[in-house]
């Protein structure tokens, strides 16, 4: 069978009655998947992964059937084409992979214990039951499940439970739905539940290792957003209930089953006592995002993968539009300037990064193109672009019949265009295409040439790029009113520059309010200019100025060295993404020094001085008169005084840490990791870390584990990191799901990479066993991308990857982190020279 060939074409299933048997002792899931359906031609193909199949069965009579397990296919000779229902009787494992049907493990009272979860999203509903497992194989479901059940249990399912009958749980039938939507779990559960003014119920689910408190916050945030998606889509929500469920062991982030959500716990519980603030907002983002699916994706689906970006770009835009609603005060957009858009910025400088809308057929390549920086923040980015010209009533009377049109169906970007150009009359779909179709992004640059204000547009790339001469449709976002809307041109002129200059009466500026996807390089007398008003100029605008620069630098347009008067500028901004991106940009700067170095000891003292103010004015600990933006602050100014070796900081963290030592959960959460660091850095003993590595392995609060992790990667002592890289494969320690957080860090540790990047070597093929095949594993490539900087390691990344090339999947990600360590190598020997010494005329 051809690659591009979809089951779907040969068979188009109509409804499912799936019962299915789970053993959780044996490990074992047995069960039969009735299907009916049109079939085009006699020999069909239906998904299966890892299964035994033991009969197929029309009307009663068994008919031939043959696997073919490199195409996930069982090949069906049916009597006839036309309309059919077949009966697939089958077993497969219940494996530990985190896809499929799979088992959390969580701690209780000292005791291990597990429940039951799925993972389907993108092709692993056919591990579960034989289906047709395509975006545009709608179909309603009957479902189903038993299971070695123990008192008290709980079993949840996309749609309520309606009988209980020879130890099977019946659910109701399901709407038209696509199979990776398909969602149950079952264990011993806890729960707090309410209702919208529309009379949907809510709730969240969590194993009882957690304090009922940490539902509270997640429960509200889902009841509004479920109110207030109804409200801006104009569309009711279609099912009876919208369950929130925490599982121990989740592969994801989280996902957007339809009426039963998943999430990792972290991402989902929230510890009212004792969270961040960004912890909060990321809680409620993260809730919003898979609510806002619950239409857009759920609804409406994308007929093929190679449309993803319609529903994680579109989720991605409305998780802030939500949140900027419900919590306005938190300033959400703000938010948006520090996360996303720095991401898809610096992803989509490389060349050879996919487009938004990418062609792709294999399973494993459909795994891999959900690239978060491209996919999720690039994709919103170009859907903030759109909201922006369209405005928000062309876009919510745009999706409202979008929902009308498609609902229970399949849709294509043309489609969702065709709806915002019928809402708004304006041709966004031409403007769009050129956007997602190719990668890359513009730099525009401003300058006067021969009087005239004159702009270009190239694409932009940090280290070695290939010009195909590509231009972009550009929504300038001008604040001179000679500025056009649209710039689709490779050059315009804008006319006289100092008659412009006179008219307009202030500095000339692009991209006011940084919402389109591209970066300005002023020339020396513009930028001159927007620099003597940049003091009044509002946080994004500022921040927009600082990412721009430090994109430019890493792109070698201009140095390093230019940026550092940007930060003595902004040092003691009270704004916190301003702070952020200062931070972000001072940070760069350490890959120029080595350690113990006389170049490291100068910036250790710039850091020092870039921090003193703040740390004086933010001490150690939250006060009660604390801003919102203070809270984001002081870990990041900190953070600087720590590295620049400062005694009052070194000191004053390190009480925190004492007075807290009998309960280091309470350490203020915003400070924690800083503290705990500081503490295994500068005081560190094999007591303190054995203290830890115990601590984290048994704590059931997630964020409190992320803080331990980010302390325990920092150590420079070869025997703690020794015992570390044994508990990479120690699941009772470092669970499967937390080594894409575990392995960067240690990568990024010049004491530990060595002992890191032979584990990587010898221990891939575990590491492809143990979580290869979900949607993170080009995590552990990138993380090598990320982390190496010289020569002898790039040689040793190409010894290692190259063979690994032609692994479906991993092929891009191979050939784009290549690109970003020759860049960075590059960037370094080329400028280290030249930064070392502007920093030390800095002091």
């Amino acid at each position: 069978m051809a690659e591009t060939t979809h089951f779907y074409e040969l068979f188009k299933p109509e409804h499912y009655d799936l019962k299915i048997n789970i053993n959780r002792t044996k490990k074992l899931i047995t069960g039969t998947s009735t299907i009916t359906g049109n079939a085009t031609q006699a020999k069909v193909a239906v998904h299966q992964k890892f299964m035994t199949i033991e009969a197929v069965k029309v009307a009663d009579q068994e008919v031939p059937f043959e696997l073919n397990d490199d195409a996930d296919a069982i090949w069906i000779d049916l009597p006839q084409s036309g309309d059919v229902t077949m009966a697939i009787t089958y077993s497969a494992p219940l494996t530990d992979t985190m896809m499929g049907i799979y088992p959390s493990y969580y701690e209780l009272n000292g005791e291990k214990q597990e429940i039951i979860g799925t993972q389907f999203e993108a092709a692993a509903a056919r591990q579960a039951f034989p289906c047709i497992d395509e975006p545009e194989a709608k179909a309603t479901f009957d479902l189903a499940i038993k299971y070695d059940e123990k008192p008290g249990e709980t079993i949840l399912a996309n749609m309520p439970e309606n009988r209980f009958e020879d130890g099977y749980h019946y659910f109701d039938t399901t709407m038209r739905m696509s199979t990776y939507l398909i969602a149950f779990a079952f264990g011993d559960l806890q729960s707090k539940q309410t209702e919208t003014k529309s009379g949907v119920k809510i709730g969240v689910f969590t194993t009882k290792a957690h304090a009922m408190n940490e539902l509270d916050f997640p429960l509200d945030i889902a009841k509004r957003a479920i109110e207030f998606f109804e409200d801006f889509y104009q569309t009711p929500y279609p099912l009876p209930h919208s369950w929130q469920l925490a599982l121990p062991d989740f592969s994801a982030g989280a996902m957007e089953n339809w009426g039963l959500v998943t999430y990792r716990e972290s991402y989902l519980l929230f510890d009212p006592d004792n969270a961040s603030m960004s912890t909060k907002q990321h809680v409620a983002t993260t809730v919003t995002h898979e609510l806002a699916h619950q239409w857009f994706g759920d609804l409406v689906t994308m007929k093929w993968w190679d449309d993803l970006w319609l529903n994680e770009s579109f989720a991605n835009m409305m998780e802030y539009v939500a949140v900027d609603a419900l919590e306005p005060t938190w300033h959400a957009w703000e938010t948006f300037q520090t996360l996303e858009v720095p991401r898809a910025l610096q992803r989509d400088a490389t060349d050879g990064v996919q487009s938004v809308h990418v062609h792709v057929e294999n399973p494993a390549e459909i795994a891999a193109i959900f690239d978060s920086a491209i996919v999720y923040a690039k994709g919103s980015r170009m859907l903030v672009m759109v909201r922006s010209l369209i405005g928000d009533d062309a876009l919510r009377k745009g999706l409202k019949n979008y929902f009308a049109k498609h609902h229970y169906g399949n849709a294509t970007g043309a489609d969702l265009w065709q709806a915002l150009e019928d809402a708004s009359g304006q041709k966004i779909g031409s403007i769009m295409d050129s956007w997602l179709e190719q990668p890359g992004y513009p730099v525009v640059t401003a300058a006067v040439v021969d009087g005239q204000l004159t702009l270009s547009q190239k694409q932009f790339f940090i280290g070695a790029g290939k010009d195909e001469g590509r231009l972009w449709q550009i929504p300038l976002q001008g604040n001179y009113e000679e500025t056009p809307t649209i710039m689709n041109e490779e050059t315009i002129q804008l006319g006289d520059y100092q008659t412009l200059r006179q008219n307009n009466d202030k500095a000339f500026r692009l991209n006011v309010g940084n919402n389109s996807h591209f970066i300005v390089k002023y020339d020396d007398t513009l930028m001159a200019d927007l620099l003597s008003e940049a003091d009044s100029y509002d946080a994004i605008s500022q921040l927009q100025i600082i990412q721009d620069m430090r994109l430019l630098a890493e792109g070698r347009q201009i140095s390093f060295a230019e940026v550092l008067p940007l930060l003595r500028r902004f040092a003691n901004s009270q704004s916190a993404i301003v702070i952020s991106g200062l931070y972000r940009l001072a940070n760069d700067l350490q890959q120029f020094v080595s350690a113990d170095s006389t170049e490291e000891k100068n910036l250790q003292t710039f850091f020092g001085e870039l921090s003193a103010e703040q740390v004086e004015r933010l001490g150690f600990a939250n006060r009660a008169s604390d801003t919102a933006d203070d809270l984001v602050i002081r870990p990041e100014v900190l953070k600087a005084a720590l590295y620049a070796q400062n005694k009052a900081a070194l000191a004053g963290v390190h009480e925190l840490f004492v007075a807290n030592q009998a309960n280091l959960a309470a350490l203020p959460a915003e400070v924690r990791a800083l503290v705990l660091t500081n503490e295994v850095k500068n005081f560190g003993n094999a007591e303190l870390f054995d203290q830890l590595l115990t601590t984290y392995a048994k704590s059931s609060d997630a964020s409190f584990k992320a803080d331990i992790q980010v302390a325990l990667t920092s150590t420079t002592d070869k025997q703690f990191i020794g015992q570390i890289i044994v508990a990479l494969e120690n699941a009772d320690i470092i669970k499967p799901q937390d080594l894409r957080a575990w392995v960067p860090a240690l990568l990024n540790n010049d004491a530990s990479q060595q002992a890191t990047w032979d584990w990587l070597q010898s221990d891939w093929s575990w590491l492809e066993k143990t979580v290869g095949g979900g949607m993170g594993f080009t995590t552990y490539v990138n993380a090598v991308g990320q982390a190496f900087k010289t020569q002898a390691r790039l040689v040793e990344y190409q010894q290692f990857f190259g063979p690994k090339i032609n692994t479906p999947g991993l092929t891009r990600e191979i050939l784009m982190d290549k690109k970003i360590i020759e860049a960075r190598v590059d960037l370094i020997e080329s400028e280290k020279a030249a930064i070392n010494t502007a920093v030390a005329k800095e002091l």
